[in-house]
């Protein structure tokens, strides 16, 4: 007689019974498991597995380092300071360095200038530093280094295209512009592209997942269109406009060409602030209405300026004056933004300029009247909060600006000048080590600069797989990003 169990409401159970369902059980996790070995994924080469991989949702970005020489980089900074002096705009801190023959032409991590017009395109040096910071050091960086292609999503180009450009206008700008072996800035970025070229990297996406710093509107400027495909960090898209609608179906005249600038694909990141920042607990009474200190005659978008400046030059509570961040100018640009309740941000040669960070770092409420400015960090930081943005048209009306900002309550200044305290950081490069070596601020402008370029890379990705299908000898069309 078999063996009868019981289940808890009494009804019997043969043994038999119980085998038949266990075997059954067994027999589908078998074919379970077979069903999976044999999946088509398994058979896809390493290579593949990264093609078709889904991007990372991991709180980093794999960077690689592109194996330039170091005479694009570091060497560049040792050649500026063997240098007699800087013809361009002299620096007092600089001069200081060379007087005191400091060994900066001989380090391997020299120091960045402080050259006003060369620090606020600094973001290449910060970003190299971040970079080349020892493993252990770097556990607060969103970028993890790695030192494979194929582990990459993204190859940085170590080339530092403002020190590069800066010193070719600096001992003979004449040459500047020209294509010419004479002309040492147009030779580096040749280099810079022959070598990338040659790299089975760039070979495999054809540079769209190669990041170039090029914060100055001059840097790389012989070969923009060999580089456009691949992502740029840029203060604004100023110096890459194409006012040309005829060769686009675009209906804007304003356009960026398929071979140009895109908020799609590219990022842009602040200037390096050139003025100390001011705490919001060392704040103190400000008394005047609306302070701006820079050139007056500006090319471009910058003839806005003029006319603001005509405008504003006698209204009581305006400070304007002329001038640079420099020396005694950086004095006076402390003391007008500290004591100042607005601060104005006009287009200059290029939508934005330095003079908006200086204003977040000094508590100083931005004005900003440039109507097609582009910000960092947009989807992160919202300016409207401690921002105030003027239409070009409505600024240029007889006392309007200063019937506007006047009719700001205390309550309204106070609660932007709190939110301004919050995103102070989001914009600070600096991370207080010798040569830019060692650990970034978690909350700083290099980490969010990579945080935007991990936004970008589902589309770049497919854009890449895109270009793979298409056959020989096939030419995709122009197309534009309008705006």
């Amino acid at each position: 007689m078999p063996l009868v169990l019981k289940n808890n409401h009494g009804s019997s159970i043969s043994s038999a019974s119980k085998l038949f369902l266990v075997f059954t059980l067994l027999s589908l996790l078998s074919i379970l498991l077979f069903l999976t070995s044999s999946s088509p994924s398994t058979t896809l080469t390493a290579t593949s597995q990264r093609t078709l991989s889904l991007p990372s949702t991991t709180s980093f970005i794999n960077v690689m380092v592109a194996d330039l020489p170091r005479s694009l980089n570091y060497g560049l900074l040792n050649n500026y300071w063997s240098l007699s002096s800087d013809s361009r705009l002299g620096s007092d801190a600089d001069r200081e360095i060379r007087s005191k023959q400091l060994r900066a032409k001989t380090l391997d991590f020299p120091p960045y200038p402080e050259n006003p017009l060369i620090k606020q395109y600094s973001a290449e040096y910060w970003i190299m530093g971040d970079l080349m910071t020892p493993y252990e050091n770097r556990s607060g960086s969103f970028a993890r280094r790695v030192f494979d292609a194929r582990d990459a999503d993204v190859i940085f180009v170590p080339f530092f295209a403002t020190i590069s450009a800066e010193m070719q206008l600096g001992i003979a700008k004449g040459l500047f512009r020209k294509m010419d072996v004479a002309n040492e800035d147009y030779r580096r970025q040749r280099e810079v592209l022959d070598f990338l070229k040659n790299t089975e990297a760039w070979k495999r996406s054809g540079g769209r997942d190669h990041v170039f710093v090029l914060t100055d509107p001059v840097a790389m400027w012989h070969v923009k269109d060999e580089i456009a495909p691949a992502i740029l960090l840029v203060v604004d898209f100023g110096g890459w406009y194409r006012l040309d609608s005829k060769s686009s179906n675009c209906s804007s005249s304003e356009m960026i060409q398929h071979t140009q600038v895109s908020v799609i694909k590219d990022v842009i990141v602040p200037y390096t602030h050139l003025l100390p920042r001011l705490q919001l607990s060392e704040n103190q009474e400000r008394h005047s209405l609306l302070y701006f200190k820079g050139a007056k005659h500006r090319h471009r978008g910058g003839l806005v300026r003029e006319k603001l400046w005509d405008l504003l030059v006698n209204e009581p509570g305006v400070i304007i004056e002329e001038g640079f961040p420099n020396a005694t100018g950086r004095e006076q640009s402390i003391r007008g933004m500290r004591s100042s309740e607005f601060c104005l941000h006009p287009a200059g040669d290029t939508p934005t300029s330095c003079r908006l960070f200086d204003a977040i770092q000094s508590l100083c409420i931005p004005v900003i009247v440039s109507d097609n400015i582009e910000l960092p960090f947009e989807g992160t930081v919202d300016y409207t909060e401690f921002s105030v943005f003027v239409a070009v048209a409505d600024a240029l009306k007889p006392s309007w600006l200063v019937n506007h900002l006047k009719s700001f309550s205390k309550q309204q200044k106070d609660r932007f000048r709190q939110n301004m305290a919050q995103v102070q950081p989001i914009f600070v490069y600096d991370n207080g080590h010798p040569g830019g070596i060692g650990p970034i601020p978690l909350d700083g402008a290099v980490n969010h600069i990579w945080k935007k370029v991990h936004e970008k890379l589902p589309i770049i990705k497919e854009a890449i797989i895109r270009e793979k299908r298409k056959p020989l000898g096939v030419l995709v069309p122009r197309r534009c990003q309008c705006t």
